[in-house]
């Protein structure tokens, strides 16, 4: 099949939806598909554009057999609304020629956020007659109202409309935890338009490391410690603040360490938080290669997933697959009742705390660290229902089924619009 994959992000970015995309494309052109991915130059998680990126409307390059078509972007490091609005609409425009050209796509598959994208995506799939898949890993405009990021009223109705118009355009919409089906399904999208596909884990790369003899470890002075690890995104939603107070009642025990991996803009208020509450046990870290990531999260003993209290309920980080195929065990200071939370649980991997309380994340790490039998057993039923529920040959199956269920539509195939 030609598969056309409309990401606004993609590899080399480190976190998020671009490994994800990545491993997909990837994954897909070793089954025999021709896949084109149409991304912005790549920027996240600085918001700056990566060196040989810079100054260009358009590039285009080959990786491990995906076409990679890229366009210009106009990013700001600390965006304001106004920022994110022309980031977002100059993605629309400039990916737009780039998605319309060339060969006619069997099917696309478009990814939010952002939200914006299913414009030109809607557009090129009615101009070339092909059918949609819009691919939904957040939906931004909700988890922003929810924490009092987006208050403005006539912002709010206009995403709510965009969302109207995504999802009545698309063919199908594939969503990736139960959270977002009841939340289509209440809005009032068919159950025949929902596809349910969670994302996945590289079992085979992401995998249980000894914590002896790693590298990791070692360049960090980590050697004889026990590791709590924090690795990805820091945003408002994530309440970094509740680990940096969990450290500071933590640091009467010497062998305990806090390490929190991410991006320079956001460590910078981390090590501020580090300051005020006297968090003395907490090494910060840039974002490492992907080739060492194994390393990274098998130097862990503990590995942490926080959300605040307000965080809309589906929302379902993608590194909790990610930290289980890893086989150690999770304490997720996330909200009850939501996604996060039910993952964790039926994962039979990790422990649940309430969040933004630093004496119940204390208690939950120090519980391991006095139990190393029960982190082991945990560790281990994590690995477990990471192979059996997200791996990465499941998702890749699962996501070919659905793109050659509209077979039916292929049957007669318009020439190619000119380059």
């Amino acid at each position: 099949m030609q598969i056309l994959i409309y990401s606004y992000n993609y590899h080399p970015e480190p976190i998020g939806i671009a490994p994800l995309m990545t491993e997909l494309a990837e994954g897909l052109v070793k089954r025999g598909h021709e896949v084109r991915v149409v991304t912005a130059m790549p920027n996240y998680p600085e918001r700056r554009i990566y060196p040989g990126y810079r100054r260009k409307l358009y590039k285009a390059e080959q990786r491990n057999g995906v076409l990679i078509e890229r366009s210009y972007v106009m990013i700001r490091p600390k965006p304001s609304l106004l920022d994110r609005v022309l980031l977002d609409g100059s993605f629309v425009l400039t990916s737009f020629l780039l998605a319309l050209k060339g060969e006619r796509p069997d099917v696309i598959l478009a990814t939010v956020p952002p939200l914006p994208v299913c414009l030109p995506a809607a557009l090129v799939g009615w101009l070339r007659g092909c059918p949609v898949v819009l691919n939904v890993q957040d939906i931004q405009h909700e988890a922003a109202v929810s924490v009092g990021l987006l208050n403005n009223k006539l912002v709010i109705r206009a995403f709510e409309a965009l969302e109207k118009f995504a999802n009545r355009t698309a063919t199908k919409i594939s969503v990736i935890a139960d959270g977002f089906v009841e939340n289509l399904l209440a809005k009032g999208v068919s159950p025949s338009k929902i596809e349910l596909i969670p994302n996945w884990v590289d079992v085979n790369f992401i995998r249980p490391l000894p914590k002896e003899n790693n590298a990791f470890r070692a360049e960090h002075q980590l050697n004889g410690k026990f590791v709590v690890l924090y690795s990805g995104n820091i945003a408002l939603t994530q309440d970094i603040r509740t680990v940096i107070k969990a450290a500071a009642l933590l640091s009467h025990i010497p062998e305990i360490v806090f390490v929190i991996v991410g991006d320079g803009q956001a460590l910078e208020r981390v090590q501020y938080y580090c300051e005020i509450d006297q968090a003395h046990n907490v090494k910060l870290l840039p974002f490492q290669p992907r080739e060492k990531l194994p390393e990274m999260l098998a130097a862990a003993d503990v590995s942490l997933v926080t959300q605040k209290p307000n965080v809309i309920a589906f929302n379902l980080p993608s590194k909790i697959p990610v930290i289980l195929a890893s086989g150690r065990p999770i304490v997720a200071s996330v909200p009850a009742t939501g996604t996060a939370a039910k993952a964790v649980r039926q994962s039979g991997g990790g422990l649940v705390v309430t969040p933004e309380d630093p004496k119940a994340l204390a208690f939950a790490i120090e519980e391991l660290y006095n139990n190393p039998e029960k982190a082991e057993m945990l560790g281990r039923q994590a690995r477990q229902h990471a192979v059996e529920h997200y791996s990465f040959e499941q998702a890749l199956n699962s996501y070919e089924e659905l793109f050659a269920s509209f077979g039916t539509q292929l049957a007669s195939k318009p020439k190619p619009l000119p380059s």
